[in-house]
């Protein structure tokens, strides 16, 4: 029944494509696994996006612990073919698709085939006659190309329509040289050319065309069966086409093939299929001991993630005027890199391209992820990813994961609280790093713990300490009046030392 409503909906809409503003069609939701509340609330943040900037099709995925935990789609995959979308649709998803090109630089400097600070230049002859802007500026690195510094002009709309260049055509652009934004390694400026030299270096440093190396290497060991390149490989009954909202109706947006820039973002596939890309990715968090089983080593997928020092700060997406959590971005490699006030490390890459609009955001610190697609120019739906995941916090469901307490941390906790109870260094004694007595004499720390104990009490209880890393932690004891918070911090000494102890007294408020 939903299926044949879905059909009636999407045959209409062929008829009125401006209907998409006045009537949605009804939503089809599959690995439902998610309270219905938190979902209804998923649901209504891509309905408000649809409201706002409607479009052909949609598809979203959220996946959770390493599997796609939910999904939806609106709309149909075409006008002239009004089939409903479904989370087999396959979409372009643009620039989503730096990623893999990133990963694939990665992977082949593991292999030992490029280093990171090669000149690009070694790995394209071409580039070996280009004139720079100044006599002192830096010759482009790879690892300049895979950050955006390379002093390349933004090419968003330009970098769209060189899609389907040939290699012969690349080569001769690259010959003939560019004009420059900037010094390089100055400023962050997002290039498509830059990731199109990627694609090229990762052609000539493997020795097999960009997008068979990516196959072979990264999409066949994920499963990606309904991923690719070439457009024209899509079943017609499997392909979401791309339109633009022109003259107050829908138009098709040409079919650019497949060329020499598929690696700024020439990737189609589905939410079936990329959950399994951002589930491989996630599951490089957290670091630990165990085999590798994904087509990259876990230390490497960790790497995406290192950003370069040219760092905007931003309000986060749909802030309110009140929200004091903004987003400090810097670009890593193929994504952009921010810290969340409610999902901690964030790793998030919108795609825009001529026909689709597409947006994913990682919470690797929370094991989860959202993504969605879009059939219309450039309409990204940003907001309700954010807002996904969002949900998700707020509903518990992605809880921080713990730093597991080192049992050494413990044992000095154990050790300052006697220090406390005795008033002297004593229970420390043969545990203190050389630094420690130089900082505070023995005689100044008996006074600060004299002064602690009378202002609070005994301090009997202490709640569960708070690692910051392996040799760090805070913690909190309970005291006859009032809480004592304070860091452990650990030297890097053999075996481990207590480099510093730090106290901080919060007396109970007067009755």
């Amino acid at each position: 029944m939903r299926q044949f409503l879905a059909l009636a909906v999407a045959a209409a809409l062929a008829a009125n494509p401006t209907g998409l503003r006045a009537e949605a069609p009804p939503r089809a939701a599959t690995a439902q696994q998610l309270p219905a509340a938190v979902a209804a609330e998923i649901d209504g943040a891509f309905a408000a996006f649809r409201e706002k900037s409607p479009v052909p099709g949609l598809a979203y995925g959220i996946v959770k612990d390493g599997r796609l935990v939910y999904s939806g789609t609106y709309g149909v995959q075409s006008f002239e073919r009004p089939q409903p979308v479904t989370a087999a649709t396959r979409f372009r998803i643009a620039s989503m698709s730096k990623a893999f090109t990133a990963l694939a630089i990665l992977k082949l400097r593991d292999e030992g085939k490029l280093v990171l600070d090669d000149l690009a230049e070694k790995h394209i002859p071409e580039m070996r006659g280009w004139k720079y802007p100044t006599s002192d500026s830096p010759r482009i690195r790879i690892r300049d190309l895979l950050h955006h510094v390379a002093g390349f002009v933004t090419d968003d709309p330009w970098g769209d329509r060189q899609q389907s260049l040939s290699p012969v055509e690349f080569t001769r652009m690259i010959a003939a040289g560019v004009p420059w934004s900037r010094v390089g390694q100055s400023s962050h400026e997002y290039s498509n050319f830059g990731y199109a030299l990627l694609g090229r270096i990762v052609t000539n440093a493997s020795g097999e065309p960009y997008q068979r190396y990516i196959g072979r290497t990264i999409l066949q060991p994920l499963g990606m069966r309904s991923t690719g390149y070439e457009i024209r490989d899509v079943p017609p009954d499997r392909l979401a086409v791309g339109y633009r909202w022109e003259n107050e109706r829908w138009a098709a947006e040409p079919m650019m093939p497949d060329g020499e820039f598929g690696a700024m973002g020439g990737l189609h596939t589905t939410v079936e299929d990329y959950s399994k890309w951002v589930a491989f990715l996630l599951s490089a968090w957290p670091a630990r001991d165990g085999p590798e089983s994904g087509p990259a080593r876990r230390s490497t997928v960790r790497e995406l993630a290192q950003g370069l020092n040219f760092v905007r700060v931003v309000p986060r997406p749909g802030a309110a005027p009140d929200d004091k959590c903004v987003h400090a971005i810097a670009y890593g490699m193929g994504m952009r890199v921010a810290p969340d006030c409610d999902l901690g490390l964030t790793l998030a890459h919108g795609g825009g391209f001529p026909g689709y609009g597409s947006f994913v955001v990682l919470a690797p610190e929370r094991g989860a992820g959202a993504f969605a697609f879009a059939n219309r120019t450039y309409q990204a739906p940003s907001l309700p990813v954010w807002q996904s995941l969002w949900s998700l916090a707020r509903a518990g469901l992605i809880p921080p994961r713990e730093e597991p307490l080192n049992p050494l941390l413990a044992l000095f906790q154990d050790a300052a609280r006697a220090a406390y109870a005795t008033g002297s260094l004593e229970p420390l004694k043969g545990k203190l790093a050389m630094n420690f007595l130089m900082d505070r004499s023995a005689e100044n720390w008996a006074l600060e713990l004299a002064r602690l104990k009378s202002e609070l009490g005994a301090c009997p209880a202490a709640e569960p300490m708070a690692p910051s890393g392996n040799l760090s932690a805070s913690f909190r004891w309970t005291c006859e009046k009032g809480v004592l918070d304070g860091q452990i911090l650990l030297a890097p000494t053999n075996p481990p030392s207590l480099q510093a102890l730090r106290f901080a007294p919060k007396p109970a408020p007067a009755k």
